[in-house]
């Protein structure tokens, strides 16, 4: 799992807020952004089906999921909404799927 955790200011130590997210958790994180880097919107959650080769409510799930945990953010109504939440230092590379 990786973990994002906050820093120190001066001689006081920040809250620490740590999310904590699976390597799969990762890998959707880093298609959002890439997606969102490469399109200037995020993607569908058709589009993330297609490649990741999974069914819709599989996607669906781990999108509520990622919501959840706060990694991830989409505005009600609006399509093509979301976006990664967290610090682009801290989404790991998009792996090769070998397609």
């Amino acid at each position: 799992m990786s973990s994002i955790s906050g820093s120190k200011l001066g001689s006081e130590e920040a809250p620490t807020e740590v999310a904590q997210f699976t390597q799969k958790q990762g890998q959707y994180l880093a298609y959002i952004h890439l997606y969102r880097r490469l399109h200037r919107q995020g993607p569908a959650e058709g589009d993330i089906a297609r490649d990741f080769r999974v069914s819709p409510p599989t996607v669906h799930q781990m999108i509520v999921k990622l919501e959840e945990l706060g990694l991830i953010t989409r505005e009600p109504g609006v399509a093509r909404s979301m976006r990664v939440a967290i610090p682009t230092s801290e989404i790991p590379e998009l792996e090769d799927r070998g397609d």
